[in-house]
């Protein structure tokens, strides 16, 4: 049922009694979010839908660099000083404009093996494109190698630091061509509570340049407030999620951004280089100049470990897999 959803683009993936059923065949991947229930005093049923509107309120524990001190706690940090020289530099960024980037993190040997497997995987029929087209996801559950890059070890180890809490893979999304998406914030797809412990990894698997729908991002943009189900009109009801709640949502984003005056810049990249940003970083990508033209890359997201995560658009929770 979950691949003929990601294929399906129709009422019944509007439907939240669909996701329900889901759940139900799924309970398994749910025991994380039963525990976090626990853990938050949420007393829901983890099969029902769920929003931020239905978590608790009041104070709760911010990911420790979202505070105003966050550069003097940054350089203050044991931990800080494990990393290289490059890679301490590039962290200085992440408090104030949300991102850093790693270049030439991983060799043209290993970025090289990365389209072979992904080539043989669509090849082989192992893998597809879900209801967008453009995106292949969670093409690592279906390749040792690839789960070897997704799970490296130079990616989790600076984004437990950002976080300051370990991390989990939750998907990876491998693209052909660029996405072309408007702005958004990953946090209205793949949100936490407390909110902000959620990271993702861009990888470069080829130049990436204005031509080829590189990834474009507003630096500061996480410091906005999150923008979810309740701060706008998603059109849904207890019964249904809004025709039209992806447009509405991207209007409302559109509307910060012009009111926030947050300029947008492009990631030009060559191959192995990566891009870690924030959960609240406002990102999309570049139409490409040709529809022809390739895009090669490969996402990660990941979750901090003991938070709840589920998916504030579509108000379900997130299905975990087996800790690695």
């Amino acid at each position: 049922m979950r691949k003929l959803l990601d294929r399906y683009y129709g009422f019944f993936r509007k439907l939240k009694a669909s996701y329900v059923l889901l759940n139900l065949f799924n309970r398994k991947k749910l025991r994380h979010t039963q525990r976090m229930y626990h853990k938050y005093g949420v007393k829901r049923n983890v099969l029902l839908p769920i929003n931020s509107s239905l978590l608790p309120r009041g104070a709760v524990e911010k990911p420790w660099l979202d505070g105003p001190d966050a550069l003097e706690k940054l350089k203050a940090s044991a931990g800080w000083q494990r990393f290289d020289a490059s890679t301490r530099e590039a962290m200085l960024r992440w408090p104030t404009d949300g991102y850093i980037v790693l270049r030439s993190l991983f060799t043209l040997d290993e970025v090289a093996a990365m389209n072979t497997e992904v080539d043989r995987l669509i090849r082989d029929k192992v893998v597809d494109f879900n209801f967008t087209g453009r995106k292949i996801m969670f093409a690592y559950r279906h390749s040792e190698l690839l789960r070897r890059f997704t799970h490296d070890r130079r990616i989790l180890d600076a984004m437990d630091f950002l976080l300051g809490r370990k991390v989990r893979v939750f998907q990876s999304i491998n693209f052909l061509t660029g996405s072309e998406q408007h702005a958004h914030s990953d946090s209205i797809h793949m949100t936490t509570y407390p909110l902000g412990y959620m990271i993702a990894a861009w990888i470069a698997l080829e130049p990436i340049t204005a031509d080829n729908g590189c990834l474009v991002y507003h630096p500061g943009s996480h410091r906005l407030p999150y923008l979810l189900n309740n701060n706008y009109d998603h059109g849904g009801n207890r019964f249904v999620i809004g025709d039209d709640a992806y447009a509405r949502y991207e209007a409302a984003i559109d509307e910060e951004i012009r009111k926030g005056g947050f300029p947008a810049q492009e990631f030009h990249a060559q191959p192995g280089d990566v891009l870690l940003w924030h959960a609240n970083l406002l990102h999309g990508g570049k139409k490409m100049s040709s529809p022809d033209a390739s895009r090669k890359s490969m996402v990660i997201h990941c979750f901090a470990e003991d938070v709840i995560c589920y998916h504030e658009l579509t108000q379900r929770p997130a299905m975990m897999e087996a800790a690695d």
